[in-house]
This record gives structure tokens, sequence and C-alpha cells, in this order.
């Protein structure tokens, strides 16, 4: 695997953080001799760092694409805010937003332009993003990324009642006295994760990292998603992203598994209103198709980001 060109950090100041902040990046390949435009990949959880993209490499080894990772700030390396736990005024798609056009601005990326790839709430802060018209976006992919919390929820919903027993019915008996912490549900719950998250048995360790990450400071993923992937009564719960999706003008492609908890229904109105889109289906995976059909899924992207789509 390369080792990365550059490593950095740039000075962010975060809408309502009361102290100096900062974004930690790291970037494969060199933007500045680079003829065109390079990958921003932006990370799901909120708070899962972007190690479990580490994947996403190979689009730099293999299509000579520079790809820029970055954590957000409240994870990973970046300036973290265990006090603003449960801080729906701080915790906004509005800081998330202005970092990464922060991160852009430092870069000088929009004269060149750039790709982002966002999974899952990186997607989510991907279309949002988007759907602003952002100068120099090139492309956009969307990786088991929903258009629609309230959708995402329904469809968890299904998957849910379709898991084995006892997992399905200690998932319901625990999230109705709101047990979200104890062991018996941490144990049903990997039933959940182990069909719906990522099938690799066991995980890649990229992949571990960002369960580490979102238990080692839940502050973000509390706040705005909840404790855990089923149980969402965060901030964003009623979320509706794809009515701004009519204004992305970038060709647009989606991507997620046939077994991810993204499930079709929630994917499915980015397609119907997205006016230059592509939607492929991974038939092997569920929310990890980078890993869990890595080189189906690198081909799709590199060969989306090189082409004249």
């Amino acid at each position: 695997m390369a080792s990365p060109t550059l490593e950095g950090e740039v000075a962010y100041d975060a809408p309502g953080a009361g102290k100096p902040c900062k974004t930690w990046y790291k970037i494969y390949g060199n933007p500045e001799s680079h003829p065109g435009p390079v990958l921003v990949a932006l990370h799901g959880g909120p708070g899962a760092g972007h190690q479990y993209l580490s994947s996403l490499i190979d689009i730099y080894e293999k299509y000579n694409i520079p790809v820029v990772f970055y954590d957000q700030v409240g994870c990973g390396h970046s300036t973290r805010f265990r006090e603003k736990m449960g801080d729906t005024t701080f915790w906004t798609f509005e800081l998330f937003i202005k970092e990464l056009d922060n991160l852009v601005d430092h870069l000088q990326l929009r004269t060149k332009g750039f790709y982002l790839l966002g999974q899952s709430w990186g997607g989510m802060l991907g279309g949002a993003y988007a759907s602003l018209q952002p100068k120099g976006l090139k492309k956009l992919i969307l990786s088991g990324a929903p258009a629609s919390i309230p959708l995402l929820a329904k469809g968890s919903r299904d998957l849910l009642d379709a898991l084995p027993e006892p997992a399905r019915t200690i998932i319901k008996e625990c999230d109705a006295r709101g047990d979200h912490e104890s062991e018996e549900f941490e144990t049903a719950a990997q039933e959940f994760y182990k069909r719906h998250v990522c099938r690799l048995d066991p995980y890649p360790e990229d992949i571990l990292a960002a369960f580490i990450n979102l238990k080692d400071d839940p502050s973000v993923y509390m706040t705005m998603q909840g404790p855990s992937e089923f149980v969402i009564v965060g901030s964003f719960k009623d979320w509706e992203g794809w009515k701004d999706a009519h204004k992305i003008e970038v060709p647009t492609l989606l991507l997620n598994g046939r077994y991810d908890e993204a499930t079709d229904q929630c994917v499915q109105p980015w397609f119907t209103h997205i006016p230059k889109v592509k939607w492929v289906t991974l038939e092997n995976s569920s929310h990890m198709g980078h890993y869990e059909e890595r080189e189906r899924y690198m081909q799709l992207v590199g060969e989306f980001l090189s082409g004249s789509a």
C-alpha cells in the first residue's frame, strides 16, 4: 500500500466552538502536479473517522487520482468536543459543510476541481454540500447514503423484523426499556451488524477502527444519530436530503449493497431527484462494499471518475 504524500492540519473557525479548532487530513498523490480533479473522501458516523475508508487508496494506485482523507471535527486526529455531547445547536450540517469548504479552499482545489465520495453519513453530507452547487465540484459518489432518514429508519425496522430469534425479540425488548448499552443488547445487535453493516468475518482492522472511534468519543454520533445504527433518535432523525437533490448539477453515482442497512427505499429518492444519476447495487455487499466487494467497488468508482460521464 502506498504511503501518504502529505499529512497536515488546517485551522477551522468552527461556529460556536468556543476554542481553536483544527481539521486533520492526509493526501495520497500530489494535487499540485496532478492535471485533473482529486477525490475527497467523506467518512460516516458521524464520528467514525477516515480510517475505515482506507481502501479508497486503490483509486490513487489504480487510476492515478489523488485521494484526500480527513477526520471531521469531533473524531480522529481533529479537534474533539466531548463537552458538546447533546448540543444540537453545535452539531449541525452547517458545521460540517463549512469544515469541508474550509478544507477545499486550504488545499486550493477549486480551480482544477474535485470529486466527492461520501459514505453513509458522509454521503448525506456530500449530498447536502453538492446541492449548494459549490465551485469546483465535478462529480459526486453517494455510497450507502440515505436520502431520507425516516425511510432509512423504516428500512431498518423491516430488517430487524427479519432477524432470527432470540436477537429480534431481545432488541425490541431492550429498545422498549431504553437499554442500548447492556451486553445483552450489544450481542443481539451484532446479528444486525453482521448482516447489514459488514458481512466480512472477521472485520478488517480498518473497519474495526470506525467502531473504536465511535466508542471512544460518541459525542457527535449520540447527538445527531442516536445510540446505534438502527436506533435513530438524534437531531437528524427527520432529515429529508432528497428535497434539495434537484439542485445537484454534477454527474452522480449511487452505490449500495443488496443487504445494506441503507436499503433501496432510502436511496431511491436520490435516484428520482438528481438530474444526472446512475445507481449500482453490489450484489454481495451490505454497508461496506468498499471492502466487501473491493475490486468491483473500485472499478465502478474509478471508471466513473475517469470516464466522460
